[in-house]
């Protein structure tokens, strides 16, 4: 084989490789480029070679080869807007002569966006994910109090622990309250510390049958297409079976209550049963008493425990739970971020978070100041080697599309920052001639929206304040 055809080979092969790949003469002068180079710059190799490679990479690194003499290893370069790459470079010698250098580099933008997203993903698991100790969240205080007494009782009395029932609406804090049970059980020893936590919610399956399934196991030949799984009572086994909307189970209730009091499970269509050791903590947005069988509601609720929603809890104890939820966020930052974020929220603000509505309750709650601060916090363009930042959340960082807002709130002007630049002449007049008729920044507010203009009831207040 002569040695065009191995140059054909090398070149053949160059340009099929992920990396791009430049040689230059001792004068910077492109000799060889790889397709994959050439597209990094949206060029072609035959329209490259022969130029000077800064005409493509104004950055590059083979310009300080040439002028060294000496490889670089693994350099971080940008080159055009956000594009940044890691490139070797090596010097050419022929006959110890110096006469060139090559590179070899690839795109890390994508390796670097997806470090970033992983970041921000950890970064809001951390900020929802439910409790894990009793101890942290206890100081909650007032309407909480007895209710983590008694679900320290359920696992943690002389007798042993029991299965309960966790009630209350949506979003006030069931799964965490469950979890916090799990984790008080490890503490105390009544379950190991590999103990499982196994969490289902009942009504995601349309089919109770398909949900008895998940729960119980299944036999090959049970059903079409079946084949042999271990449900989530064998899954649990030794540590809590925590079953959410329990009141979906319908016509599997008996084979539940036999679980519970046998201390045994067959899995569907199987023949023989099979051991567990499992606590049951069931929860529902419903009165169980009211929809489970009498005798199994009977074995579940000797640790009956009812989490009140968010207006059933007191002012003091809603600050309670936004001062927590706004140090987890300052704790969210320093470990994802090793920056020490201080939050800060104008009084007027933190009075609106507190005194509003949250139908979804304290999931609602929790997001919306999360939210807030969101708004609120710097760009990571903007804050590059900064370790410490205060940031005050101001009245244009609520979202007002989803917080209904009690009252029509005095916007004093110590809140500098809200901005009416959507107030224009001509909602000007329109807002001026309702304030005639007599209506409220708030029904001004409305009236705006249904005429086209999405104008915050507080800006309207803002602006009815500060009018000459």
């Amino acid at each position: 084989m002569n040695k065009c055809i191995y140059d054909d080979i090398y070149k053949n092969i160059l340009n099929h490789t992920d990396e791009g790949v430049n040689v230059v003469d001792k004068n910077g002068v492109l000799v060889f480029v790889n397709k994959t180079s050439a597209e990094y710059c949206n060029s072609t190799p035959v329209n490259m070679i022969g130029r000077q490679i800064e005409d493509f990479y104004p950055n590059a690194v083979l310009l300080n080869v040439i002028k060294t003499k000496k490889a670089v290893l693994g350099e971080k370069i940008h080159f055009v807007g956000k594009k940044k790459y890691v490139c070797s470079s090596f010097p050419i010698e022929r006959n110890g002569e110096f006469c060139g250098a090559y590179s070899v580099f690839r795109d890390v933008q994508e390796i670097e966006e997806l470090n970033r997203r992983v970041i921000y993903l950890e970064m809001q698991l951390s900020l929802t994910k439910p409790e894990e100790n009793m101890d942290a969240v206890v100081n909650y205080g007032g309407t909480l109090n007895n209710v983590f007494k008694k679900a320290k009782r359920a696992v943690g009395g002389i007798g042993g622990p029991r299965h309960s029932i966790i009630t209350g609406e949506s979003g006030t804090g069931k799964t965490m309250l469950a979890n916090l049970i799990y984790n008080y059980a490890k503490k105390i020893g009544v379950i190991s510390k590999n103990a499982p936590f196994v969490e289902i919610n009942c009504a995601q399956f349309t089919n109770p049958d398909i949900a008895a399934m998940e729960i119980f196991g299944s036999e090959e030949g049970a059903y079409t297409g079946s084949k042999k799984k271990k449900g989530l009572f064998e899954q649990a086994h030794g540590g809590i079976l925590f079953l959410d909307e329990a009141h979906t189970l319908e016509n599997y209730q008996n084979l539940l209550l036999k679980a519970m009091e046998s201390g045994k499970i067959r899995r569907i269509g199987g023949t023989s049963d099979i051991s567990v050791n499992v606590i049951v903590i069931a929860a529902s947005t419903r009165n169980l008493k009211d929809v489970l069988l009498p005798e199994l509601y009977q074995r579940l609720a000797q640790y009956e425990m009812y989490m009140p929603s968010l207006k059933e809890r007191s002012i003091e104890e809603k600050e309670l739970l936004f001062d927590h939820f706004v140090k987890k966020y300052e704790q969210t930052v320093m470990n994802t971020r090793n920056i020490k974020y201080s939050v800060k929220f104008m009084p007027k603000v933190k009075e609106i978070l507190l005194n509003a509505v949250y139908p979804r309750n304290v999931r609602q709650f929790r997001d919306v100041i999360n939210y807030s601060i969101d708004s609120s916090s710097p760009l990571l363009e903007d804050i590059a080697g900064k370790k410490e930042i205060v940031n005050t959340v101001t009245i244009n960082d609520i979202p007002f599309d989803t917080v209904d807002i009690k009252t029509d709130y005095d916007i004093k002007e110590e809140e500098p920052q809200i901005k009416l630049e959507k107030i224009t002449p001509e909602t000007e007049k329109i807002i001026n001639k309702m304030l005639k008729e007599g209506k409220g920044p708030r029904k001004i507010s409305r009236a705006l929206k249904e005429l086209g203009y999405d104008i915050e009831y507080y800006k309207v207040a803002y602006y009815v304040k500060t009018r000459k």
